[in-house]
């Protein structure tokens, strides 16, 4: 099996293709966890990236995020 590749998916309000930020394993679990509030309630979030860069997120503007494995072949995002 692959190594986990976390990536944080936000699909713009404003439409268009969605944007990747690859995470490193430690952080995905918080930012997975805050997502729902950030969504809510429209706040600033900054992510520090697999390749430690630091990403400012204004949510506001996200109609939809979370975090989904880049490993999976043939599955990527809201896949039932």
């Amino acid at each position: 099996m692959a190594d986990p590749k976390p990536a944080l998916v936000l699909h713009l309000a404003a439409g268009g293709e969605p944007l990747i930020f690859p995470l490193t394993a430690a952080e995905s679990a918080p930012v997975q966890e805050k997502l729902p509030d950030l969504l809510k309630h429209g706040g600033v979030h900054s992510v520090h990236t697999r390749d430690d860069n630091l990403v400012s997120v204004n949510f506001a503007h996200v109609a939809a995020a979370y975090v989904d494995d880049l490993s999976r072949k043939g599955k990527f995002g809201l896949s039932v």
